[in-house]
């Protein structure tokens, strides 16, 4: 089976300008699935069910909230610190935004992958906050609301200094 993997790798890899850590992205996607099915497991035994359907308001919040979260955890100088691990500084990106790249190898550089790609993220963000719908839907909309709320702050700030700069 490791010769299999190797060699699964090594072909993979062979057009890539640097090495594909599978084994990692194998890790990542193993501990998202498990946290998805204890999540799953823990519904079923509280008797927790999904909706029928989530309301348009809810996909809306679940949205922007993620959108926002994402970028946070991603993107923010302030959050820098959490990803440091796995990242390296490149540049600052503008608006309290970094530019990071991965290091290491194996699962670090499968976080770092992770850490720096709000799209990547945005999976396990969105995912967290739908089983926080299910099991704290209240203090899960509050959430999403606040985070929903900075989001359009966010908005405006660069809305407001486009303008200025437009009619400076």
């Amino acid at each position: 089976m490791a010769d299999i993997d190797a060699r699964a790798a090594s072909t993979y890899a062979r057009k890539a300008t640097d090495e594909r850590p599978l084994r990692g992205y194998a890790t990542v996607m193993a501990v998202f699935t498990t946290a998805v099915a204890a999540a799953a497991g823990v519904a079923k035994l509280t008797g927790k069910h999904l909706p029928e359907r989530p309301s348009a308001f809810d996909l809306a919040l679940l949205a922007v909230s993620t959108h926002k979260v994402s970028r946070l955890i991603t993107k923010d100088t302030i959050t820098s610190p959490l990803r440091a691990p796995v990242t390296q500084f490149e540049s600052p990106a503008g608006s309290a935004e970094l530019n990071e790249s991965p290091r290491g190898h194996g699962v670090q550089h499968a976080l770092g992958e992770l850490l720096t790609c709000p799209f990547c993220t945005a999976v396990w963000v969105a995912s967290g906050l739908g089983a926080g719908l299910v099991f704290a839907p209240r203090l899960t909309r509050f959430g999403m609301g606040v985070a929903s709320a900075v989001a359009g702050a966010d908005f405006l700030h660069l809305a407001y200094s486009a303008a200025k700069k437009a009619a400076g």
